[in-house]
């Protein structure tokens, strides 16, 4: 029953759907096993399937209505390391290891070249590598310096946006 739940919330990709009606599936059959036990007119097995199915739809809806919630915030900003503040921008190596970009492992894969990354006392390469971007994503931005609120800078890592 639970797995029942779980495809019922599911579409592959989100766990809160996926929890959702499997945790309510479980809790449902449960209740309902226990409901069932003891009415006069239902059966143990009886009242946990029905709690079961009711279970894991409504915890399905839950779980939707949670994600939908998710994702139609908009896109989290992206907040610089305001540990790290610097007073002037170190320089970055001029020269970058040649890099072999491997075959793209899935249609909606990008490319995230190498780079420099500051690791708050040097430099150091970062190979590139392929990345699946996450729901909401539009484009890739690369590392940089900001501006620190107080002067200075900080380092902004890589992120989606």
């Amino acid at each position: 029953m639970a797995t029942l739940g779980a495809g019922c919330a599911s579409d592959g990709n989100n766990t809160n759907r996926n929890r959702g009606g499997a945790v309510g599936a479980i809790t449902g059959a449960v209740v309902g096993g226990v409901v069932g036990n003891n009415s006069d007119r239902v059966s143990t097995e009886q009242g946990a399937a029905i709690g079961a199915v009711a279970g894991g739809l409504a915890g399905a809806a839950i779980g939707n209505r949670a994600d939908n919630r998710n994702t139609q915030s908009s896109p989290p900003v992206y907040a610089a390391d305001s540990s790290q503040v610097v007073q002037s921008i170190p320089q970055a190596p001029v020269s970058e290891p040649q890099e072999t970009v491997p075959p793209q492992p899935a249609a909606n894969a990008v490319w995230i070249r190498g780079h420099y990354g500051w690791t708050g006392n040097q430099y150091q390469w970062q190979s590139g590598r392929w990345e699946i971007p996450p729901p909401g994503a539009r484009n890739w931005v690369q590392p940089s310096w900001q501006s620190a609120p107080n002067g200075g800078y900080v380092y902004a890592r890589g992120h989606w946006q």
